[in-house]
Parts: C-alpha cells; sequence; structure tokens
C-alpha cells in the first residue's frame, strides 16, 4: 500500500492534508482531505469511452454529508440520508462550475466526481474544502484535465480577509465568498455581502488567488510524484477539416449578417437555423454519401451543426469587437427597455411584473407568521428560516415544447443568488415570515437578475420595511485569446452568455453590493478587465434601480387588508411556562377563545411572544389575556374575580389568570356570616374585589370584597378574642426544659417503655428463617 499524504498551509498557519493511496483505490483517483478534525473523501470516476453521438462533457459533481460526521441522526421516519439538501446541491454546483471549462473539448466520456464528508466538528466550513480535495482526486489521476484548481472561502472580518473562516469567525464577517481559481486565473466566484464597495470586492479576490496558488503547486507535484501528469489517451470525435473549412467559408458572412441585423431571440434563432439548413440541403445535393461509408448522413450532419456553431460564435464575437454592434443592436453599455408593474394580482399580499427586453418574472409575496418558518435540519445546520425566496424556470418561458418537471439544480442555484441579494435588506425584528416567490414567464438573459428586481418591487408593494431596493445586472466579456482588444457587455442576452467568455452578475443596493456570481470561461482575464466589468455594472444597477423607484419610490405604509395582523411584544423569561400552561392547555384556550395564533420563543433570556389574526378585534383579546397572566398582582388594585371553589371559611377567587386569592368569610360583606352560601355566592360567579396584602413567605393573597361596599351606619367591629398564651419567653429564649432522664444502651437488643421505665421485651423476637428458605429470590 503506497500510501502518500501532502500538506499545505493556508496564510494564517493552519494545515490541510491530502492523503492517497489509502482507501478507494479502485476509483480513477480518491484523496482523503482533513482539516483539524473535518475530514472529506473525494473520488473521481470515468468511463473509458465516449457515448457515441455525445458532444458535450457529461460531467455529474455529487456533494454529499454524512450525518454521522457530526454524529447526529437523521430526522424522518427513515432515519437514514436521504435526497440531496439544497446546501449539499449548492456546494456541487460551486465545484462543478470550477471543474467544467478545464475539461478538454473533445473530451465527453462520462465523468462522476463524489465528495463525502465523514467527520465534521463544527468548526471549520467543509463546503470551502470541497473544490479542493475534488481537484486532487482528478489530480491522482490519469482523467484528462488542463490544470489543477482549488476553492477557498473569503471573508472579511474587522476589515481584515480571512482565508476558510471557522463558523464563529463568520459571525462577524461583511463578506462571504466562494473563489474558485486555478494557480493563474480566476474561475469562478460567488457570494453575499453586507453592501461593500467594488474595490473590496477585488482586494477579497486577490487574497483568494495568493492562497489558491500553493494549493495547485501542491497537485501539480503530487501528480508528478504518482506518475499521473500524462493522462490518458482518448479519440471521442471523428472530424474532418475539409468539412469545417467549408461551413465557414459558405456561412460565416451569411451568419455575420444575421448577427448585424438587430433581430429578436425568436426571429434571431429561425434566421439562424435557416444557414445551416440551406448549408445542408446544397451539401448533400453535392456530395452524395454511399451507404457503405464509415461516417453516416447523420453524422455529417452532427458535424455541419457543431462547426456551424462555431462559425456563428466567432460572427457574433467579431461583430462585438469590430463593430461594437450587438446581437440586438445596442451598444455594450447599453441596458435593454424596462417596464414594471406593482399589484398586477389582486390577492398576494405583494405583486409585481418585472420586464427588462425579452426576460421577465412576475413575482409574488406571502406574509406569515413564525408558524410558517422553514425548519433547516443539515448535517452542520439546524435553524429556521424566516425569508424565503423560491424561482421557477417553466420550459414555456424560452417557448420549449415540454413537461414541467421537479425544481432542478439550476433553479435552486438562481434563486440562492437572489435570496442572498435580497435577505438582509428585511430589518432583523420583522414579526412576519416571508416568501417571494418568482415565476420566469420569459427568458433571453439574467432571469435571476429579473428575479432580484421583480422581488424588491413585490416586497415593497406588500408594505415590507426593506432597508433599500435592490436591483441586479448580469455582465459579458468578449475577449479572443492573443488579442489586446476586448469588450464589456452590460445586460447580457442568452446567446451572449452562451458564446461570450464571461456571465458576472452583481446585485446591490445604492450604498454598495450585497451578492454576486461570476463565471469565467476564457485565460488570462486581469484584474483590470474586472475593475472595467464592476464600473460598467454599477451604472447599469444604478439605472435599473432608478426604473424600481420610479415604479414606487419605498414600501406601502399599509399592509393589504388580506394580510394577516401581527403583534410582537416581550415577557418576562419566568412567565413562559405560565402562557403555556401544562401540556400547552392555557395557550391553546387562548386561541379558541380568541381566534388568534399565539407563540412563543425564549430569545435572550425573554420570552418574545407574536399573536396574529385577520382582524385587530381578535389580536387585542389575545393579548390582554396574555398580559392579564403575566402582570403581577399589586397591593390595593381592585379586580374583577371569579369565584372558583366554596370552602366553609371562605372562597377561592381568580383575579388573574392562574392567580387565586383567598377572600375569608369575614371579608365578604360586614355583617356576620355563618356560610358563604348566605352571601349568595357561587361557583363561576363573578366578584370585584380588593387585594390587601401578599404574604411575604408563602406569596398567597389576601382578598376583601366588604372593603369595597358602603360600611352600615352604626356598624361596631367586633373584638377579635385574645389567643391563648403559649408561654412567655425571657429575652427571644425559651424557659429551661429540665434534665432529661438517661436513655439505657442497647446493646443490640430492644427495649419496651412502661410507665418511663425500660424493659427487656416480654416475647423473643419471631424467627422467619424457615419462611425465608422457602421463598424463591
Amino acid at each position: 500500500m503506497n500510501v502518500i499524504t501532502k500538506t499545505v498551509q493556508l496564510p494564517d498557519g493552519r494545515t490541510i492534508s491530502i492523503e492517497t493511496g489509502k482507501v478507494a483505490k479502485q476509483t480513477d483517483g480518491s484523496v482523503m482531505l482533513r482539516m483539524n478534525n473535518t475530514v472529506l473523501l473525494a473520488t473521481v470516476c470515468a468511463a473509458k469511452d465516449a457515448v457515441p453521438g455525445t458532444d458535450f462533457m457529461p460531467l455529474q459533481v455529487d456533494y454529499r454529508e454524512q450525518y454521522a460526521a457530526a454524529g447526529r441522526f437523521p430526522g424522518g421516519f427513515t432515519k437514514r440520508e436521504g435526497k440531496a439538501s439544497d446546501n449539499e446541491i449548492l456546494t456541487s454546483r460551486l465545484v462543478d462550475r470550477v471543474l467544467r471549462p478545464l475539461f478538454p473539448a473533445d473530451y465527453h466520456a462520462e465523468v462522476f466526481v463524489n465528495v463525502m464528508l465523514f467527520s465534521a466538528d463544527g468548526v471549520d466550513q467543509p463546503d470551502a474544502l470541497a473544490g479542493f480535495a475534488a481537484s486532487c482526486a482528478l489530480a491522482v489521476s490519469d482523467i484528462p484535465f488542463e490544470c489543477p484548481i482549488s476553492e477557498v472561502r473569503v471573508a472579511r472580518i474587522n476589515g481584515e480577509y480571512v482565508i476558510n473562516p471557522t463558523f464563529e469567525q463568520m459571525k462577524e464577517a461583511d463578506m462571504d465568498l466562494m473563489v474558485g481559481a486555478s494557480a493563474e486565473n480566476i474561475m469562478m466566484v460567488e457570494g453575499e455581502m453586507k453592501e461593500v464597495s467594488e474595490q473590496d470586492l477585488l482586494g477579497a479576490l486577490k487574497s483568494a488567488m495568493d492562497a489558491i496558488k500553493p494549493m495547485c503547486e501542491m497537485q501539480v507535484a503530487l501528480s508528478k510524484e504518482l506518475g499521473k501528469d500524462v493522462k490518458r489517451e482518448y479519440c471521442h470525435e471523428v472530424n474532418d477539416e475539409a468539412l469545417r473549412e467549408l461551413v465557414r467559408k459558405e456561412c460565416y458572412q451569411p451568419a455575420y449578417d444575421v448577427v448585424g441585423q438587430a433581430l429578436e431571440k425568436q426571429a434571431r434563432a429561425e434566421a439562424f437555423e435557416k444557414i445551416v439548413e440551406d448549408f445542408k440541403e446544397k451539401y448533400f445535393a453535392e456530395h452524395e454519401i454511399a451507404e457503405d461509408s464509415e461516417i453516416s448522413k447523420e453524422d455529417y450532419e452532427v458535424l455541419i451543426d457543431k462547426y456551424y456553431h462555431d462559425v456563428e460564435r466567432d460572427a457574433m464575437r467579431r461583430c462585438i469587437l469590430d463593430e461594437g454592434k450587438r446581437l440586438d443592436g445596442r451598444k455594450t453599455d447599453e441596458i435593454r427597455p424596462i417596464w414594471c408593474e406593482v399589484s398586477p394580482l389582486p390577492m398576494p399580499h405583494g405583486s409585481s411584473i418585472f420586464t427588462r427586453g425579452e426576460t421577465q418574472s412576475l413575482t409574488t409575496v406571502t406574509l406569515g407568521t413564525k408558524l410558517d418558518e422553514k425548519m433547516v435540519d443539515d448535517v452542520l445546520d439546524k435553524s429556521y428560516m424566516r425569508f424565503l425566496l423560491h424561482y421557477n424556470f417553466p420550459p414555456f418561458c424560452t417557448g420549449e415544447a415540454k413537461a414541467q418537471r421537479g425544481v432542478g439544480r439550476r433553479e435552486i442555484g438562481h434563486g440562492h443568488l437572489a435570496w442572498r441579494a435580497l435577505k438582509d435588506m428585511i430589518p432583523e425584528n420583522y414579526p412576519y415570515t416571508v416568501r417571494v416567490v418568482s415565476q420566469i414567464l420569459e427568458s433571453n438573459g439574467s432571469s435571476s437578475m429579473a428575479t432580484v428586481c421583480a422581488g424588491t418591487l413585490a416586497l415593497m408593494d406588500a408594505g415590507v420595511p426593506i432597508k433599500k431596493p435592490v436591483s441586479g445586472i448580469a455582465m459579458g466579456l468578449i475577449k479572443n485569446p492573443g488579442e489586446d482588444k476586448y469588450a464589456v457587455l452590460s445586460d447580457i442576452l442568452g446567446d451572449e452568455d452562451h458564446l461570450g467568455d464571461m456571465d458576472f452578475k452583481t446585485t446591490g443596493t445604492k450604498d454598495g453590493l450585497t451578492a454576486t456570481q461570476m463565471d469565467i470561461k476564457c485565460d488570462g482575464l486581469s484584474f483590470d478587465i474586472l475593475e472595467k466589468a464592476l464600473m460598467q455594472a454599477k451604472a447599469g444597477r444604478e439605472h435599473i434601480l432608478n426604473c424600481i423607484t420610479d415604479t414606487i419610490s419605498e414600501p406601502r405604509p399599509e399592509l393589504k387588508p388580506q394580510v394577516p395582523r401581527i403583534e410582537q411584544f416581550d415577557i418576562p423569561k419566568e412567565f413562559i411556562g405560565a402562557v403555556i400552561g401544562p401540556g400547552g392547555k392555557i395557550i391553546q384556550q387562548m386561541q379558541e377563545e380568541t381566534g388568534a395564533v399565539i407563540t412563543i420563543d425564549e430569545i435572550e433570556g425573554k420570552g418574545v411572544v407574536q399573536v396574529s389574526a385577520p382582524n385587530k378585534e381578535a389580536i387585542d383579546a389575545a393579548i390582554r389575556k396574555i398580559k392579564a397572566i403575566v402582570a403581577v398582582p399589586e397591593v390595593g388594585e381592585v379586580y374583577e374575580g371569579t369565584v372558583r371553589s366554596i370552602m366553609p371559611y371562605g372562597c377561592f377567587v381568580e383575579i388573574m389568570p392562574g392567580k387565586d386569592g383567598l377572600l375569608h368569610i369575614s371579608e365578604i360583606d360586614w355583617k356576620r356570616l355563618e356560610t358563604v352560601e348566605e352571601a349568595g355566592l357561587k361557583e363561576g360567579d363573578k366578584i370585584t374585589v380588593k387585594l390587601l396584602e401578599i404574604d411575604p413567605k408563602t406569596g398567597k393573597y389576601k382578598l376583601s370584597h366588604r372593603v369595597l361596599i358602603p360600611k352600615p351606619e352604626g356598624y361596631v367591629e367586633r373584638e377579635r378574642r385574645p389567643r391563648p398564651e403559649r408561654g412567655e419567653r425571657r429575652n427571644g429564649q425559651r424557659p429551661e426544659r429540665g434534665e432529661r432522664r438517661p436513655r439505657p444502651e442497647r446493646n443490640g437488643q430492644r427495649f419496651e417503655r412502661k410507665n418511663d421505665e425500660y424493659h427487656e421485651p416480654t416475647q423473643e423476637p419471631k424467627d422467619f428463617s424457615d419462611e425465608l428458605d422457602k421463598m424463591d429470590f
């Protein structure tokens, strides 16, 4: 067993170790990554050959967390891990987006990358290590791969950039970025920020690159040591260079002409499609394909489509670089026409339509109570979410004729980006649970950014007091290898994303960035280009933000009539149990009587109560009942009480929920009563009483009713009988009692006392040995 271990050091001195050759040896490559007590296994397996007809990179990345890693049982009925959680899917996407561009363009064999969390102490964040582990697994394999990469998390804490911070450190961070890169180039960025500047973002990216470079160098050394720097041979494509040149010669100029016509999406797609179909018709008319040919007519059609795609890509890029003309006729920094509308739907708590060019989002907002919060039960995160954002991308939004299935990874990823953009704008003490749902009705570029804009509009329409409006924009890049000329594109189309070199999304308020996501497909992207893209994006966001505020400038001052009202207040911690009652009896009774929904949570040493109901009357009734429970009775106050029980010496009266006091028979009326019934009192009657006294030792309440009614004329208070004397004390001490008689020693014998004298027992103690022998113990 040839076990090899390598280590790499983070800027703060912590180390990450990579071990290979010990476990999972039947894979093409496997490593065990360890950082303190966090351990991940990364494996990679690739098929030997490509599936016939495959013309793309069939890569599948799966990141999974085992509950045993944190010493926990999975929830649910089966008590085992099920489908991937949102967190696992998002981490898988982060790794996929960095790895995918680095496989050779002509490599089409299926590749499966699996990263599993096997140990976690809740200190270090494992998702920041998944990309590094996956790349190491590829480095120790012979699977073709251009160069090693790594991923790190960058956080800014107290003005300092920290690489792979702990969970505890993240509580103080104002930036949270995941950066994936090779030793030379940034490949992927995703994260959230608290309204930071563009320069702060660039500083974080530079810090990430400094940390990633030694990780990539270590992988190169490891690959050479294992002899895996020479990759396997493959042949997944059969090309016809003569056909490639012919397609370019015949189709380039027609494609270039279509690019310059500034057609709409569907018309442009049809025009491009006509060019390639006309070429196929002409080609097959001139070139007869023999039945016994090694390459069939269908194979030639696939090759023509592939070569034409490259022609279309080059035509679009050259038109932008040479003439500054984009597919829809815009300038490089121009934003498509925007129109917005709020309250297009009558019944949702908030709704909006945001349309930018051929991209449109219909977004709704629903306001709920604490009972509507989402419970997160991940391996290292067990919490509740009170701000939810869901993004849906039905096939009809791009004109596709196919059924809509469940939520895919793309929808989860796009929705998460929009959620990050907006979540910090919800006030921390806002009592409602908020759900935003974006339905994409049309799509031609950056529907996630349309979701951010539509979400801002819908939140303000719902009356959510967001701190500031947020807008978002997607930026593109055209840069050919070996050329200094490049173009940064604002508000990219779908084709510009597909055929371009960058998809750089940024969201923010007027004061700074709140979230970002970047995928880069070219090599050698300098920080100067990134800075230009960020500043051009800022100008675009400000333009879009003006369109949003022109539609609705601030949150509505009042909630819509159909929104449930919520009142929130604090109570002392010690009264939480009294409000809930045994088995929830009291709180359930209050909800039944008032029709309100009541929730209580202990937060920071106090009880936080939320009362929600469709109308104010129900809320007020519930609040009165709760405040009556938590109120402390005061001596001298008058209360409207309820007789709970009748006793010979008086009755017990409930003056507040759960608080009973004794109304003695002598305090019911001025006249002498032999029984309580003479006063006409019975259980359930209402009676006004005054709190005379609270016993300092027992806390019992002494009540009186007679002090609240006029004293009869000529009434004479009866003298109380004197208590019998118990004996006097002198100077606070009892008198001497005399000496006690000495008790005789027992010496193990029993004695009986008769007439103050001790005698031996008159009977011998009974012997139970025979009975004990018969008993079965």
